[in-house]
């Protein structure tokens, strides 16, 4: 996870001028009774409107009750429950942890408790942008930490619960080596089951530290994860921004298997410039082609509640065959964050977007 935030005002600003500009008119001119009852109606209709744009699962954190704030969202299936991590910050925004919340039917959430960066340790800063997945009947979390420019590193935790997590005493587990193409940083871990090896994909930025782009490391089937247990593949980067929506970041890897490819979505673009949401595909983990030169998810329309940005994917396959991306997003420039997700199906082409 990496932010760039501009303050801008949200869309109650525009509802409100809309309001004060049909007083003004109803002030300065002659108008019948029912013309003045269908301007109010035009005004209530255009609130409900944009409100109406809400979208049914609608999640932000509310440890801070007046700016609800989730981002970087991952859901897994574990014990017969959904579970969702979080990004999420403190009141100031200078702490970061991960929230945890649960679902029965992936649209309403209730939050269950934080996992919050340990003292004296690579988390003391914050930690965030976690991953998951179930191995021997384990939950294993790979988190980044965060606050620590180009040292912040990929950690690993497991739970039997979903909540109480064990620390890997290895941690942090990865970063890449320093070399001409990265700083040496490692961000947004996704770690997957593919052709006998788990995939560690991770963003890193440049030299520079100007570019956001993607990375992998492998290891074998029966790893514990460990910090020992990485290999770098070389002659990185895996992928990097090249088309102009994706402007100068790629990051937030999310994959999952179908069929003999292995599909990545991905987000192209810093937060909120806007960050969208794009796909690529690969037959050996390490190669890849995008399955278009436009996003697959756009931010929303203006006034909509993903106007600044639709962002840091992730796709889940649920219990009953039915596929479903995750995604961040807010239409105040970073003000309040929001989760929400969407309906995958797939055709010969790939994924696409169920009901549009």
């Amino acid at each position: 996870m990496d932010i760039i935030q501009i303050e801008l005002p949200i869309v109650m600003k525009h509802i409100q001028m809309l309001k004060h500009i049909t007083n003004r008119f109803l002030s300065t001119m002659q108008v019948t009774c029912s013309t003045k009852i269908l301007l109010f109606l035009l005004v209530i209709g255009s609130r409900q409107s944009l409100f109406a744009q809400q979208p049914a699962m609608y999640y932000g954190d509310k440890d801070v009750s007046a700016r609800p704030y989730a981002k970087d969202p991952y859901v897994i299936f574990f014990k017969d429950t959904y579970w969702m991590y979080y990004s999420v910050p403190d009141e100031k925004r200078k702490q970061w942890y991960i929230g945890i919340a649960t679902s029965k039917d992936l649209i309403h959430w209730e939050k269950k408790g934080n996992m919050m960066g340990r003292k004296g340790t690579v988390e003391e800063k914050g930690i965030c942008a976690s991953g998951a997945l179930i191995k021997d009947g384990v939950l294993h979390l790979f988190y980044q930490t965060y606050g620590n420019g180009k040292t912040d590193a990929i950690c690993h935790a497991t739970s039997d619960n979903g909540i109480d997590f064990e620390r890997d005493p290895t941690n942090p587990i990865f970063w890449p080596a320093i070399n001409d193409w990265t700083c040496g940083r490692a961000i947004d871990a996704e770690v997957v089951a593919f052709k006998n090896q788990y995939f560690l994909y991770y963003a890193t930025r440049d030299s520079g530290y100007t570019i956001q782009q993607q990375g992998v490391a492998v290891t074998g089937i029966q790893t514990n994860f460990d910090k020992n247990s990485w290999t770098e593949i070389p002659d990185m980067p895996m992928m990097k921004p090249e088309l102009d929506w994706e402007k100068k970041c790629i990051e937030a890897a999310s994959c999952i298997k179908k069929g003999k490819y292995l599909f990545m979505f991905y987000a192209g673009g810093y937060n909120n410039e806007p960050q969208q949401i794009g796909v690529a595909r690969s037959k050996d983990g390490i190669h890849w082609k995008r399955l278009s030169n436009a996003p697959f998810l756009k931010n929303g329309a203006a006034g909509s509640w993903n106007e600044s940005e639709s962002g840091h994917p992730n796709i889940f396959k649920a219990p009953d065959g039915k596929y479903f991306l995750f995604f961040q997003g807010n239409n105040d420039k970073g003000k309040t964050w929001y989760l929400s997700k969407v309906e995958i199906g797939w055709n010969k082409r790939g994924p696409f977007i169920k009901n549009q």
